[in-house]
């Protein structure tokens, strides 16, 4: 099960929560991008439980993140 969490993050700590995603389990890519998210990462896991535990507990969490909207991957 892959996930894209799209992320709005507090001004100016883009870059911090970006590198706090990178450590995650689960999270395999995560960027700071330009437009109405801040930053992306992809999330991995054997089923929605565990992603949706891994944006709830890992990610919403970090310092810096206003909210997050994850989007599930179908064509896997």
């Amino acid at each position: 099960m892959k996930a894209y969490v799209l992320i709005n993050i507090r001004n100016g700590e883009g870059m911090a929560v970006v590198r706090q995603l990178r450590r995650i389990d689960g999270v395999t890519s995560a960027n700071f991008t330009f437009g109405p998210y801040d930053g992306v990462a992809i999330v991995e896991a054997d089923d929605t439980k565990k992603v949706g535990a891994i944006v709830h507990d890992e990610i919403q969490p970090i310092p810096g993140v206003i909210d997050t909207l994850s989007c599930l991957a179908v064509d896997e």
